[in-house]
């Protein structure tokens, strides 16, 4: 299982659009091949930046199939016009 972390910036102002639009994208997510979960964080100090965590079982089920398909579009037409700058992806694997 790894985790796919990313750091979001929404525009100032459109932090409640753009979690309606990560609440109706999250069954794109579920359905995904490899997806066990997501999770959206809000900083308290900085409420335009948000974590959104999503649980794979592979790197490759997350950049491969969920990227590659069709609710990954569907994903960035809901949510992508918030954004202030491309999100910050990186993946992780619990070590302890």
């Amino acid at each position: 299982m790894i985790q796919e972390i990313a750091g979001i910036h929404v525009r100032e102002g459109q932090e409640a659009l753009f979690e309606a639009g990560v609440a109706q994208a999250k069954p794109l997510f579920l359905r995904a091949r490899g997806c066990h979960g997501m999770e959206l964080y809000r900083s308290i100090e900085q409420p335009q930046h948000y974590t959104l965590v999503v649980d794979w079982e592979t790197v490759e089920n997350h950049m491969v199939d969920f990227r590659e398909s069709t609710d990954f579009q569907e994903w960035r037409r809901l949510v992508a016009g918030f954004f202030v700058e491309p999100p910050q992806v990186h993946h992780e694997q619990k070590v302890l």
